[in-house]
């Protein structure tokens, strides 16, 4: 016996209530419920975007709170390290961690075992020793422009480069969670366990006698990433292990290179662009309005979870289906278009309204980013119009084309953060990101339809375009 939401709705609701709202309670069974390919991807993607609710949450709540324990200018030096430290890790995994996604499914539905366990061994051993690699790098880089560099960055900066090596498996765990379908395992290290451990560990040193600055909260965010990392990995390993019998490794490293070499692109340029922002308000304003935008972006990421959280349902079907389905794919991904798009404009409308009381609980001073949520918010629904369509063209084999839209909308970006923010600050700021995320959106899904003749807007349909 299984549980249905329609069924309890009818037995614990009035009737009146439980009969209106049975239609949309018969959409959640079916997602919870439905056989075959649609309905696991429904249901990874359902899980994500739980994850990503109950993850927003304590990021709110956690960044409130150290916000309120250091003080915009301690928590905007914060701040801007480890949103650094977060984009070189992920990039320091060379597009092995989406790559994985693809190759996976790939090699299980063909039988060739062999390979699956070789990639799923030389792709940890490459992403940490490259990792390492770019961390030791960072740390002699940081030392050297050290004179050009603000003094109360320095330290703070070096600190959280030890945290890349392990940011980096992170991100490479949850792509081969993901090829499993593995939701939980592949989201909640990441969005859930380290967060509340961060903070865990920030309270901890502060209630010890650490005094409550940047160097103190890049401290426990050393610590919370090693122990969610650690164990991720046993977490992970002993699955594969369980579903991948013994046998014989082959290695096709230089494929698995070239395939990903393309995808580290295109993910470099939608992890620099997703934060562009941040890192151009920091190199252009002081911590303080570094902490008054990010606090504004992070009470946006209500919205942003959406298009996450499909996007990592989805991916490993778009692989799938590409492969001798193309009837199945074009429908599964003009379908996954209404999956992104409504939730994130019922969200959108959530945030606006929410958005200033939100804002005053980091501060006072905080409440000064809320007007650049109704700017902010058309750029982000602007995203969810078009769905996951770098996802399509990355798992499609049009990594190269994609990754010179998100060049190319990066650079946009960047022009403009470098004209629009000296002129108008952080409404400079909020301009440049919403005009490159509308150019990126109608890029995204003009190459899709260019390239596979799939129609990834929302109120356009196929025949529409035709």
């Amino acid at each position: 016996m299984r549980f249905s939401a329609a069924t309890t709705a009818g037995r614990f609701l009035p009737q009146r209530l439980a009969l209106r709202i049975r239609p949309l309670l018969g959409l959640i069974d079916a997602v919870l419920f439905a056989a075959g390919e649609r309905g696991e991807a429904g249901r990874m993607s359902l899980i994500a975007f739980s994850v990503r609710i109950v993850s927003a949450v304590i990021a709110f709540v956690s960044q409130v709170l150290m916000a309120r324990w250091m003080g915009s200018f301690e928590y905007g030096i914060f701040v801007l390290v480890w949103v650094t430290m977060v984009i070189v890790g992920n990039l320091a995994c060379l597009g092995f961690h989406t790559s994985v996604i693809r190759f996976i499914p790939e090699y299980r539905a063909r039988g060739m075992l062999a390979e699956l366990r070789g990639i799923v061994r030389a792709s940890r051993l490459f992403v940490l020793v490259a990792s390492t690699a770019i961390a030791g790098l960072g740390a002699l880089a940081v030392w050297l422009l050290s004179p050009f560099i603000e003094d109360y960055y320095v330290v703070p900066f070096i600190l959280g480069i030890i945290c890349l090596p392990m940011i980096a498996m992170s991100d490479l765990l949850q792509g081969l969670a993901r090829a499993n379908s593995w939701a939980l395992f592949a989201l909640s290290p990441t969005f859930l366990v380290r967060p509340v451990l961060i903070l865990a560990f920030m309270a901890l040193m502060l209630l010890v006698g650490y005094a409550p600055d940047a160097r103190t909260a890049i401290f426990a965010a050393i610590a919370a990433t090693y122990a969610t990392t650690l164990g991720q990995l046993i977490g992970v390993t002993s699955r594969m292990d369980r579903r991948i019998p013994a046998g014989p490794m082959k290695l096709h490293f230089g494929h698995w290179f070239i395939v990903s070499l393309p995808i580290f692109l295109v993910e470099s340029f939608f992890f620099l662009l997703t934060n562009a922002d941040v890192l151009m308000v920091g190199a252009y304003l002081d911590p303080n309005d570094v902490a008054v935008y990010f606090a504004t972006v992070k009470t946006l990421a209500l919205v942003h979870f959406v298009y996450f959280a499909v996007k990592a349902g989805v991916a490993q079907r778009y692989a799938q289906f590409t492969h001798g389905e193309p009837q199945k794919l074009a429908a599964f991904a003009r379908e996954t278009v209404s999956w992104t798009f409504w939730p994130s404009l019922a969200m959108a409308l959530l945030v606006l309204a929410l958005g200033e009381p939100m804002l005053t609980l980091f501060g006072p001073e905080f409440s000064a980013g809320y007007p650049l949520l109704f700017l902010l918010v058309f750029g982000v629904v602007a995203r969810a119009a078009v769905g996951p369509c770098e996802s399509l063209l990355t798992m499609s084999g049009n990594q190269n084309i994609c990754a010179v839209v998100y060049a190319l909308t990066l650079a946009f970006n960047i022009a403009l953060s470098v004209v629009l923010i000296p002129l108008f600050g952080l409404w400079g700021a909020a301009m440049a990101t919403v005009f490159a995320m509308i150019f990126e959106a109608g890029a995204l899904s003009f190459t899709v339809w260019r390239k596979l003749g799939i129609v990834m807007v929302i109120f356009v349909s196929a025949k529409g375009a035709a």
